[in-house]
């Protein structure tokens, strides 16, 4: 079974959807799942893991419902404030939703630090007991007080997105190559094969761009912790699903079958709890 593990859903709202800029128009209007399944079929993708875009209750609800309507859509990660005073009120709500998998927040629209603040860490410490996962958004500056986060929570799954947006355009690797290597040796971290196509040079990139980012991914993760994810749609910027599809399945294509199986489906399934 093929899962994505990464994509989003969005009806387009101007000033919601701020950060789409003018340089984004391909993904300046709506995407919904009636836009995504045929998609994956085409693909041969089973199956996604819608994850949260906005940071509001509503959007939660927004893919939960998209949920429901869509048996496709394996597992819902959505957005509670994790620094309220009311946190774990909260994920009682919305864990009695068995779509709910996980939580995230756009860390890296925050400071370095931020992941380190004690209310912060107050809402990662009430995750485990509902089960739910957390989803590590970041840039490589913040990937030193991500580690530090990871290990003061030994016992909570995390998985890091986009493997934490190098620096692809400009190939700089080596400082994030020794935080990504440190990060890895928490063996609750998992990490997401997404997002590498908008950190290329868009219009220009060529697939022997990523080879030296994935080799270091896959030899600190292993086959185990790492998963497929396409960003679908923020990935139409500077791909299409098939390419991004693509860029994985080549460079693991003289692996065995079951890490195959793992890194396209099998780790998604484990890592959200079903």
């Amino acid at each position: 079974m093929i899962i994505d593990s990464h994509q989003h859903f969005w009806k387009y709202n101007p000033v919601r959807d701020a950060w789409i800029d003018e340089s984004m128009e391909v993904i300046r209007r709506d995407f919904l799942p009636k836009d995504l399944k045929p998609i994956l079929n085409n693909n041969g993708v089973d199956g996604c893991i819608a994850i949260q875009a906005d940071q509001s209750e509503h959007e939660t609800d927004f893919l939960l419902n998209c949920a429901k309507e869509n048996p496709f859509i394996k597992g819902v990660v959505g957005w509670v404030d994790l620094r309220a005073d009311n946190v774990e009120e909260r994920l009682a709500y919305y864990s009695q939703n068995k779509q709910l998998k996980g939580i995230r927040h756009i860390v890296q629209a925050e400071n370095n630090d931020f992941v380190l603040q004690a209310d912060f860490q107050n809402g990662i410490s009430k995750l485990e007991q509902f089960g739910l996962t957390y989803d590590l958004l970041v840039f490589p500056p913040q990937l030193e007080a991500s580690i530090e986060l990871v290990k003061a929570f030994p016992n909570q799954k995390f998985v890091l997105d986009h493997i934490a947006k190098p620096y692809i355009k400009d190939q700089k690797i080596e400082h994030w190559k020794t935080e990504i290597t440190a990060l890895a040796k928490a063996p609750n971290v998992f990490c997401k094969l997404s997002g590498m196509v908008t950190e290329a040079d868009i219009k220009h990139w060529q697939p022997s761009d990523f080879k030296p980012y994935l080799d270091v991914v896959f030899k600190a993760f292993g086959t185990d912790r790492v998963m497929y994810g396409s960003d679908w749609p923020v990935c139409l910027l500077g791909a299409s699903y098939s390419q991004v599809l693509k860029i994985v399945t080549d460079y693991i294509s003289e692996f065995s079958d079951t890490e195959k199986a793992k890194i396209l489906g099998g780790n998604a399934l484990n890592f959200y709890n079903f």
